[in-house]
């Protein structure tokens, strides 16, 4: 008899901690339905397309300045570059 009491005092608390963690669960479900997240997989694809957009420009910018900067620099040591084409032979 002292066995059977037993048994059924630990099914009662495993059934308790059963509704216990079932009960957080639903919770989380609910809370999770009522609220979306800010950052939605359709916000974060489109942050990421800006963002490459963004480095694209940027990379753009700067090869166009060293470019410049290049010229710049091979101008001021060469001089500007003559046109031969028009020269007498």
């Amino acid at each position: 008899m002292a066995d059977d009491e037993e048994r059924k005092k630990k099914q009662q608390f495993i059934d308790a901690k059963k509704a216990e963690v079932r009960a957080r669960l639903e919770q989380a479900a609910a809370q999770k339905k009522g609220k979306k997240g800010f950052m939605t997989p359709e916000r974060k694809k489109k942050l990421r397309l800006l963002l490459r957009k963004k480095a694209a420009e940027e990379l753009k910018k700067e090869q166009e300045r060293k470019a410049a900067e290049r010229r710049r620099i091979i101008e001021e040591r060469c001089g500007k570059p003559k046109n031969v084409e028009d020269a007498s032979e």
